[in-house]
């Protein structure tokens, strides 16, 4: 997991450089991230990171996410955009625990990813079909954890196919495992044994796509 206070002096030096040089405290840095100071000190204590703010920050900055989590090194803390691929990230979207759909229409901004991670999503050429959510719930742990970021390939709806898939049902948007039956029933099945296999009718599940990578500070 990456070491929180390592993240937060990246963070301090960031803005300092903005700032223009002065000394960085912890307020102005929750001042960057958008959250409040003494929740920002709570997180730091359980040695938590805000990683949607992080991830925010980063976006914005056209900085790497890599190097501010992991350390991966880029030439430069502001790297010109064309660097870096783009993907739509829907940020105020959760799926598993229910609730939404998933549309072109829906509020989102674009989230900025270096090289590394665009090639273990299966290179440039496959950029144009991802999308990213959030997870919510812990009914896929340990595979996906809630907070995660997860990237969905819009293409990849063959539900036969072995994998995590996010889907639309009248009950809201799931991220699941999906077992189709020969009666015309899916099972929505979770990694979490604690939770029961959900069977809906085929119909009632839209498959929107395959989740093909993730973002996670659980490491």
């Amino acid at each position: 997991m990456p070491d929180i206070l390592n993240v937060l002096q990246k963070i301090k030096d960031i803005l300092s450089e903005e700032l223009g040089e002065r000394k960085v405290f912890d307020k102005d840095v929750a001042e960057a991230l958008g959250i409040n100071q003494l929740t920002l000190a709570t997180m730091k204590n359980r040695a938590k990171l805000p990683y949607k703010e992080i991830l925010e920050f980063c976006a914005k900055r056209k900085i790497s996410i890599n190097w501010l989590l992991f350390d991966q090194f880029v030439e430069s803390l502001q790297a010109q955009t064309d660097k870096f691929a783009r993907v739509h990230y829907f940020r105020d979207i959760y799926a598993s625990a229910g609730g939404g759909a998933l549309n072109e229409e829906e509020e989102g901004e674009m989230m900025y990813l270096d090289e590394e991670i665009v090639q273990k999503l299966g290179g440039l050429g496959m950029i144009k079909h991802i999308q990213a959510i959030n997870v919510l719930g812990d009914s896929m742990e340990p595979t996906l954890f809630s907070g995660d970021v997860v990237f969905i390939h819009k293409e990849y709806t063959n539900a036969r196919k072995a994998g995590i898939y996010v889907v639309s049902t009248p009950a809201g948007l799931f991220i699941k495992r999906l077992h189709v039956h020969a009666n015309g029933t899916v099972a929505l099945v979770s990694d979490n044994e604690a939770y029961a296999p959900e069977v809906m009718q085929a119909e009632d599940v839209n498959v929107l796509g395959k989740v093909v990578g993730k973002l996670s500070t659980n490491v």
